[in-house]
């Protein structure tokens, strides 16, 4: 077994386990996240800090509520958020700290684990960031970071739901490729390519591209007055 598919296993084992924390509680993880980031100074860790805050008030906003939908009389079906899985968060030389910081909290609010790829000029501020996040209470391995020539390799991976990605045009294009090449499930790409202005990861809704929707239907008309319960997910992908 290569160290790849090591890193990939040991997310998988904590994701269910992460995924069921709900969104209220990884918002109130996060924003303790934000608090120690923002202790370490300067400048580049201060806008992080304040990313990571605006992806929790994207989640209030966006995740937390669950949605009543009609139905039948007796039974009550809701609807609500999970996250898909794996994620790698990675991108080329113009991957900033405030992207990377954003990318990584929206992937782990929608209920997703992490697999962080950076540039060897971003290495030890995104080690800075993991090393707060742990310290802030989140579980072991639910956010790893792996070297840079691990990212072929990772990208293969069937197992991923997905790649989050600021870079230009061209890395975008390579890594698109080789999502698509793999065998299994669709991975969803979610790419930024404009690291001045942040236009996509800066959006209020960026965490909606990390999720899937489940329903969460009771029906409390069964035989007997048993309540039954049913859950149905988009399929993930």
């Amino acid at each position: 077994m290569t160290g790849t598919e090591q890193a990939v296993n040991q997310s998988l084992a904590v994701w269910e386990d992460w995924n069921q924390q709900g969104v209220e509680k990884r918002i109130t993880l996060l924003k303790a996240w934000s608090d120690a980031v923002e202790k370490r100074g300067g400048d580049e860790f201060s806008c992080a800090a304040a990313m990571i805050r605006f992806q929790c008030q994207s989640a209030k906003r966006y995740l937390l509520p669950v949605h009543e939908m009609p139905g039948p009389t007796g039974e009550t079906n809701e609807l609500y958020i999970s996250g898909r899985g794996v994620f790698v968060i990675t991108g080329d030389h113009t991957l900033s700290l405030t992207a990377l910081a954003g990318q990584l909290a929206a992937v782990l609010l929608a209920g997703n684990c992490g697999l962080v790829v950076v540039p060897d000029n971003l290495a030890n501020h995104a080690d800075a960031l993991l090393a707060d996040l742990t310290k802030a209470g989140c579980p072991s391995r639910t956010a790893n970071r792996l070297p840079l020539i691990e990212l072929d390799e990772l990208t293969a991976d069937s197992r991923l739901a997905g790649v989050a990605i600021t870079a230009e045009q061209t890395q975008v294009r390579d890594v698109n490729q080789r999502l698509a090449e793999r065998d299994g499930l669709l991975a969803q790409l979610i790419s930024e390519t404009n690291p001045s202005q942040l236009t996509l990861v800066g959006s209020p809704s960026y965490v909606l591209r990390f999720i899937t929707e489940r329903t969460r239907t009771i029906n409390v008309t069964a035989v007997g007055g048993n309540a039954t319960l049913l859950e149905l997910g988009s399929g993930g992908h």
